[in-house]
């Protein structure tokens, strides 16, 4: 945690040369070398170019004994900016490297070659120490590395640099769990030693922290956190935490221009946020429990609305249908998103999840490690279970019911889908018939009136 406070600064040269004020290059010899970085010029010279940079040294190699002294460098990583950096270390410059630096001068001197082989305690060598001794001892700096690596990818990937900070990241969140749990046992009256749980657990401070990567990276680290054996609840607490932040806010890279037409902008945005909730449902905890109902509900609205895989809308049901007894009448009031639809509510995946809801596996005693959304033997849900969603499918019934529009067959295929034994008492299905048959009534008889009006008006 200090060391997010103290920022490492490292020696990138013993050279004495001195300079003045912000001038880096010798300005009294003549610039021999210009190279060219995403538009951008260097008058240099050779000779602590060659001395550091393998690239550089094949370069001029290959241009020797040509007139022409200017070397274009394509697709290096972190631009301009880094070059600038690696050329300040040939020339023996100071400047410090820091958790915000380290990924771009690591994928630089992979670029440009500046490993053992070329020169002695070289700039590759120099970042990789920094990455490993000080940024993976810190989950901010961690963090911090992940955020830069995003316009570094795939050659961050090959250097290991996110794979090294998101099993740093895992690691340190596992031992502060451990420690927290410690924290929280206490003697209970009998001498027994047992958890505190109304203690306040300190082991989650990092779920914010988190909530700023790219789902990508997000997605990588917490892979990485579950299988160092990261508690569920606090899994599922950072994918409520991610949700709410990306979900509800429109991503920093739609920088449209005024020209840029409206609906293309939607797309973007829906499509990153349709690989947001794949890869939130995708991380979900296979223990019970884990997440509300109510968050599993909104994931499933916005799959649902933003066209997900059918793969992920599935494992959304089938999760919810193992808790089914939990929801209210609002989290199954699913809208159907389909301009082209007729009726108001999503009828269908209620009757999935009901489905699943009847079909869910027994306790979890049996299954320890298995999930209880991935298994295929069905039994019976409990009797308390069964009563309760009784009552919310009557309930459910009664609100879609005055859908005119609703088919009777759906409407019929929901009412019979819980075992007779489900229902102490039939008043909420009665009232759901009742309204059912109401709303049709009174649509048939005023397309009747309709009908009679204009045959009237014919006559005449």
């Amino acid at each position: 945690m200090d060391l997010h406070n103290k920022q490492l600064q490292l020696s990138m040269s013993k050279s004495t040369r001195q300079r003045c004020n912000n001038e880096w290059m010798y300005s009294d010899v003549p610039s021999d070398i210009t190279i060219e970085v995403d538009g951008r010029t260097f008058a240099l010279h050779k000779f602590p170019l060659v001395s550091r940079s393998g690239r550089i040294r094949k370069l001029v190699a290959e241009h020797r004994g040509s007139d022409s002294s200017r070397i274009e460098l394509p697709n290096l990583p972190g631009g301009s900016e880094s070059f600038e950096w690696a050329a300040k270390f040939c020339y023996g410059v100071n400047f410090e490297i820091t958790s915000l630096n380290v990924a771009k001068l690591c994928c630089v001197s992979d670029y440009l070659e500046m490993g053992e082989e070329y020169a002695k305690d070289n700039l590759g060598s120099r970042a990789e120490t920094y990455l490993d001794t000080v940024v993976c001892k810190s989950l901010e700096m961690c963090v911090d590395v992940l955020q830069q690596c995003e316009n570094l990818l795939p050659l961050a990937d090959e250097l290991k640099i996110v794979s090294r900070c998101t099993d740093a990241i895992a690691s340190k969140t596992c031992a502060e769990q451990i420690a927290s749990s410690f924290s929280r046992l206490e003697y209970s009256s009998s001498g027994r030693l047992q958890m505190n749980k109304q203690a306040k657990c300190e082991g989650d401070w990092w779920i914010d922290d988190l909530s700023v990567l790219r789902v990508d990276l997000y997605q990588r680290v917490m892979a990485a956190m579950k299988c160092r054996g990261v508690r569920p609840e606090s899994v599922g607490a950072s994918l409520q935490n991610y949700a709410q932040k990306v979900l509800t806010k429109k991503p920093s890279l739609w920088n449209a221009s005024a020209h840029t037409k409206a609906d293309l902008v939607v797309n973007l945005i829906e499509n990153e946020q349709r690989l947001v909730v794949e890869a939130l449902v995708s991380l979900l905890p296979v223990e019970k429990l884990s997440v509300p109902i109510s968050f599993l509900f909104g994931l499933l609205r916005r799959a649902v609305m933003l066209d997900c895989t059918i793969a992920c809308r599935l494992d959304l049901e089938r999760r919810i249908g193992a808790q089914l007894e939990m929801a209210t009448l609002d989290d199954i009031l699913i809208p159907l998103f389909r301009h082209t639809a007729d009726t108001v509510f999503d009828v269908d995946t209620v009757h999935r999840i009901l489905v699943n809801f009847s079909q869910q596996e027994d306790s979890e005693d049996d299954m320890e490690d298995i999930s209880a959304y991935e298994s295929d033997s069905p039994c019976s849900p409990t009797q308390s279970a069964l009563l309760k969603v009784a009552k919310l499918v009557d309930s459910y019934l009664a609100e879609v019911a005055a859908d005119v529009n609703l088919k009777l067959s759906k409407f019929m295929v929901i009412a019979e889908i819980l075992p007779a034994h489900a229902r102490t008492t039939h008043d909420g299905l009665y009232r759901a018939v009742d309204i059912f048959l109401k709303v049709r009534i009174s649509s048939i008889f005023l397309m009747i009136c309709l009908n009679s009006h204009y045959f009237i008006i014919i006559l005449f």
